[in-house]
């Protein structure tokens, strides 16, 4: 039986009558860190059925810094399952056991910061034939919460995470197939969803194996989070958060964050980014710039773990 934290409940893995609103989105993401192979990235699958059509995105890291990645937008007119554009995601056992896969083209970019001009990276890079067949096993609890209609919140009215460990399989044109075995955090939400309605944010996730892991947020609204210990979960209160950047641009390449539990400890997470790509979300006039580092981690001098920092930047709302 799976431990859970807050007001979600295990057949909320499962998608959710649609709401009223011409933005309501169900969107489950799955990221994944195989520490002998330094390969990893992220599927994720949103449905906007109201609109029309889904969101997918599948995002591979490789070990010689080069990136995978596709987007597309196929056609959905229901919100009964993930299943559109090469890409699935399916609950076999809630709260426990979810398979993602996804099977078509990616774009290989030597150089991922192409993508800060989507339009010159798809022109200028290769596509690839891509193989991703994985299993993810809860190691924690769900946590998380659902929030009521009209409470205004238009990012993640009803989310949560979990902790997980992964198996599976990369197949990649041209490269020798890998089997996955790691870790890495799932999230799932459903609600009205506008990217631009967040502000700036640093989403800093990592896993050191089963039994150990964290997920943290860092905004101008503050700072919070939790720290996984097995099947407990202690809440991160406050975050003194560095930033290294490249020269020149808001791309991170290494951070320190200081953390102070509910319990009273404290820890340290020094973080690496070994692969980097920039991604834009646009609606009508309004660009959002999401960067996506993986990372290798290092806490209190003697653990090495790995996961995604995500920094979202709206423009007129910079944290640094």
């Amino acid at each position: 039986m799976v431990t859970i934290v807050g007001n979600i409940k295990p057949e909320d893995d499962f998608t959710h009558p649609l709401g009223p609103e011409k933005n309501f989105n169900e969107s489950v993401y799955f990221n994944f860190f195989d520490p002998t192979k330094a390969t990893g990235g992220f599927i994720r699958m949103g449905n906007r059925a109201n609109e029309g059509y889904a969101e997918m995105t599948v995002m591979i890291f490789l070990a010689d810094g080069s990136v995978l990645f596709n987007y597309k937008k196929p056609e959905i007119n229901n919100n009964e399952c993930w299943d559109a554009g090469g890409a699935t995601v399916k609950v076999i056992t809630a709260g426990q056991k979810i398979r993602t896969t996804y099977s078509g083209a990616a774009l290989l970019m030597a150089d991922p910061r192409d993508m800060k001009n989507p339009g010159k990276a798809f022109k200028s890079n290769p596509f690839k034939t891509l193989d991703l067949d994985l299993l993810h096993f809860g190691v924690g609890p769900m946590y998380g919460h659902v929030g009521e209609e009209g409470d205004g919140n238009d990012f993640a009215r009803a989310h949560y995470e979990q902790h997980m460990r992964v198996e599976g399989t990369l197949i990649v044109e041209g490269h020798e197939p890998l089997s996955i075995i790691g870790n890495g955090l799932r999230d799932h939400s459903w609600g009205p969803r506008y990217w631009q309605s967040a502000k700036s944010y640093r989403w800093i996730t990592g896993n050191f194996g089963d039994d150990l892991g964290f997920a943290m947020t860092v905004s101008s609204g503050g700072a919070g989070g939790v720290f996984q210990r097995g099947d407990k979960l202690t809440k991160i209160t406050k975050v003194q958060l560095k930033t290294d950047y490249e020269d020149s641009s808001s791309f991170h390449k290494a951070l320190t964050a200081d953390v102070f539990l509910e319990d009273g400890s404290e820890h340290r997470i020094e973080g690496e980014v070994k692969g980097f790509i920039p991604l834009r979300n646009r609606r009508s006039e309004s660009v959002t710039y999401i960067g996506e580092g993986m990372t290798e981690y290092l806490l209190d001098g003697d653990r090495v773990g790995y996961g995604l920092a995500e920094y979202l930047n709206n423009p007129g709302d910079d944290l640094d």
